[in-house]
């Protein structure tokens, strides 16, 4: 009968008329034997606290008169100072009036209860600093006197914006949540709009772009700035008066903020190392890149047709003299395209980290309408078509190498302002084989030795 009750139940306590305990069963799977090990023959009051113990005495005081086992849940203590609830059922047993205890122990149900109070606490604290923030939130957008437009990238609706925003645009806030951003500016389209939007959020130290609303007719300047939240990308649109950003008198900043951002040339701005910090719209255009964010911190020599070589040309003739007009070359696009191009470049050095700084012109279209490349040495081609007649084959085309390779070694030179150094790289030479052909060609003296 022991191991019967002590395998349907956690702890079960035999209690004797005087409130003794005679007999301890335990449930080896409770995890308790070790508390109650000395419980035997000791008072059951010494185990109980005080509240479980006036609760007992009341309950065993009626225990004859009830039909069914009383349930009550007592808790057990010592001088020790540990405690743990248990649910008894009590039953009254043999002619002696003995007692005997069958109990459930409360711990696992105690720590669930408490783990649950601890989560709704942290849930109410949550709550209360969301309720906080959204406070905070609105308070700045209603009371802020700066107009603030929060656009959803995935959508291109507004999903929210404040009272000086909707006045600048010439509507109610109400009315306007939902909106499509792109309908509330002439001339716009919503993919267009929100990728101009997203380069210009990306750009570095770009400035404003100047939009016209649909509903007030006013000209507003419009900078917007990307982030996200809970896995949405959001831009937040700032919005000021066009006339209000342009000093009366000297526009001269916005002309160059307005030249970067729409000019027909590419304008891109490199550090000393010839790493790209920043470029203008048209330069994504002649390399097919999909905005600034993919172009900057790469090397300039990527989209180099002749990679190193160009940009140690570049970076060494600049850094000499402090500029180069008219360096002609090709741009390689993001797809294995190319594009003939002309480069100017200028070399700000008057601050803490010197810029090279590069307009980049197409003359994809005027290349097709410039004589060919051999008409400069007219001179040379002239004496190779003399030969014929008077020469062998082998000989004409001896003469014919000599003067190509003449007039590549001139063009070189010219393109590195008489850098042999980067002559050399330009040719694949080594600077020794330079040497030999510019004394062979009797380049040395005209380029002054």
């Amino acid at each position: 009968m022991g191991e019967i009750i002590s395998s349907a139940s956690d702890l079960a306590l035999l209690i004797s008329p005087a409130l003794k305990i005679i007999s301890v069963l335990v449930n080896p799977a409770s995890g308790i034997q070790a508390r109650v090990a000395d419980w035997e023959g000791i008072p059951l009051r010494s185990v109980l606290s005080p509240e479980s113990w006036r609760k007992l005495e009341a309950r065993l005081a009626d225990l004859g008169s009830r039909r069914t086992p009383p349930v009550i849940e007592l808790n057990h203590a010592d001088s020790t100072a540990w405690e743990f609830p248990v649910r008894y059922s009590l039953h009254k047993i043999g002619s002696d009036d003995s007692v005997l205890m069958i109990g459930r122990d409360l711990r696992p149900i105690a720590e669930v209860q408490q783990q649950l109070i601890s989560a709704q606490l942290a849930l109410e604290r949550d709550y209360e600093a969301q309720r906080e923030a959204d406070t905070r939130y609105r308070v700045l957008m209603e009371v802020g006197r700066d107009p603030v437009v929060i656009v959803s990238m995935s959508t291109g609706r507004i999903t929210d914006l404040n009272a000086a925003a909707a006045n600048l645009l010439g509507g109610s806030r109400a009315e306007m949540i939902g909106a499509a951003i792109a309908q509330e500016f002439e001339g716009r389209r919503r993919g267009e709009f929100l990728e101009s939007m997203a380069n210009l959020a990306v750009a570095e130290s770009s400035g404003p772009i100047e939009l016209s609303a649909r509903r007030s007719q006013k000209r507003l300047l419009v900078t917007p700035t990307m982030f996200r939240a809970a896995g949405e990308r959001l831009l937040m649109c700032q919005i000021d008066h066009a006339d209000s950003m342009t000093p009366q008198g000297d526009d001269l900043n916005a002309n160059l903020a307005r030249l970067y951002q729409e000019g027909v040339d590419g304008i891109v701005f490199t550090d000393a190392e010839g790493i790209i910090v920043s470029a203008n719209e048209a330069f994504l255009n002649l390399t097919d890149s999909a905005n600034t964010a993919s172009v900057r911190g790469r090397s300039l020599a990527d989209y180099l047709a002749r990679g190193a070589v160009d940009l140690r040309v570049l970076l060494d003739n600049v850094k000499r003299t402090g500029q180069l007009r008219l360096y002609a070359t090709r741009l390689t696009t993001d797809f294995s395209g190319q594009t003939a191009v002309e480069l100017s470049a200028s070399w700000l050095n008057d601050r803490p980290n010197p810029v090279l700084a590069l307009v980049v012109r197409d003359v994809s279209r005027a290349e097709t309408l410039r004589r060919p490349a051999g008409v400069p040495n007219e001179e040379g081609m002239r004496n190779v078509m003399e030969l014929v007649g008077s020469s062998t084959l082998r000989d004409i085309v001896a003469e014919t190498t000599d003067v190509i390779e003449r007039m590549c070694i001139e063009t070189a030179l010219e393109l590195t302002r008489n850098n042999r150094v980067a002559a050399a790289d330009m040719l694949s030479l080594s600077r020794q084989s330079l040497y030999v052909k510019l004394r062979k060609y009797g380049l040395i003296n005209k380029d002054g030795d």
